[in-house]
């Protein structure tokens, strides 16, 4: 791989001076050492560049600090992407922290995979564990498991907060749409790299994922008002639509709700019906049909609740 570090760990940050600490302290742990941290400060709104410059100055490891305002987290992912000296790409949010050998047991579960396999995997991932010390989702009933985020989800039904590395060369490969607003699912990007690449899933808890005061994405995206994500709601519902209905029979619900989120998003863009329904494939269109009458009732509820959001 033609990088200059094995890892690069990118961390966005809105405003969190206070728990980044937590963060630089679990990295300045790590049993493997050959890694950067890549922090892109998206809000500037506290002493995050004060505190970063200090650590770049004391630290045995490269830090990089690059300021974004205004930037949405798939933005300055996209950003931290172009920028990476790793070959692997890891995420590390701005208020949580990986246990010592985090970085050495993914790249020993890396190193593990067959050298003529590698090119079909992009991805070593973990599980969590909060604050309190209980982990997060079901674990797996064997090591490892190689699969995908989508067979993962549907087929074994493991779910919960997993945390893990990509191949930068697979992010740059794939790269968040970039779309109005500051909130993109990362379904995404993850769902489009399900399709063409693997994932060695293990048996082993590496990062410790803080509740509080932490939102998660869905409760963030309950506080948004329609109007700032529908683009993106509408573009993560359609993909659903269009690529995983080989996987409906595991969880029609899952699928019933991306078409009524589909509909939803796509009468408050504008979207005419026609529209809609030429967008999507054969077999989702009767979930679509189906769905629709909710769909509309949802986006009649959301105008009437925000009436002067801009759309």
């Amino acid at each position: 791989m033609p990088y200059k570090h094995t890892f690069t760990v990118f961390t966005a940050t809105y405003n969190r001076a206070r728990t980044l600490p937590r963060v630089y302290n679990s990295l300045k742990a790590q049993t493997f050492r050959d890694f950067e941290w890549l922090v892109i400060d998206t809000g500037q709104g506290d002493n995050t560049k004060e505190f970063v410059a200090q650590w770049a100055a004391e630290a045995d490891f490269p830090v990089r600090y690059y300021a974004s305002p205004g930037y949405g987290k798939h933005k300055a992912c996209n950003q931290a992407v172009a920028l990476a000296a790793g070959g692997f790409f890891l995420t590390l949010d701005s208020d949580d922290e990986a246990v010592p050998n985090a970085l050495e047991r993914f790249k020993y579960h890396w190193d593990n995979i067959p050298d003529e396999l590698k090119p079909k995997f992009s991805a070593v991932t973990a599980f969590c564990k909060d604050q309190h010390g209980h982990i997060i989702g079901r674990k797996l009933d064997r090591d490892f498991i190689d699969s995908d985020s989508l067979e993962i989800w549907y087929r074994y039904g493991i779910r919960g907060e997993k945390w893990g590395f990509q191949r930068t060369d697979v992010m740059k490969e794939f790269p968040f749409p970039d779309m109005p607003g500051k909130f993109v699912p990362e379904g995404v990007v993850w769902s489009a790299i399900a399709r063409k690449y693997k994932t060695r899933y293990i048996n082993e808890v590496l990062r410790i994922y803080w509740l509080e005061p932490k939102k998660t994405s869905d409760q963030l995206t309950l506080t948004m008002p329609p109007a700032q994500i529908m683009h993106t709601h509408r573009l993560w519902h359609a993909g659903i639509l269009k690529n995983e209905m080989g996987w409906f029979f595991y969880n029609p619900a899952h699928f019933l709700r991306s078409a009524l989120h589909y509909g939803r998003f796509s009468l408050l863009a504008g979207i005419s019906l026609a529209e809609q329904y030429k967008n999507l494939p054969l077999p989702a269109r009767p979930l679509w049909l189906l769905m629709l009458p909710l769909a509309w009732l949802a986006a009649l509820r959301d105008r009437i609740k925000f009436p002067t959001e801009k759309r």
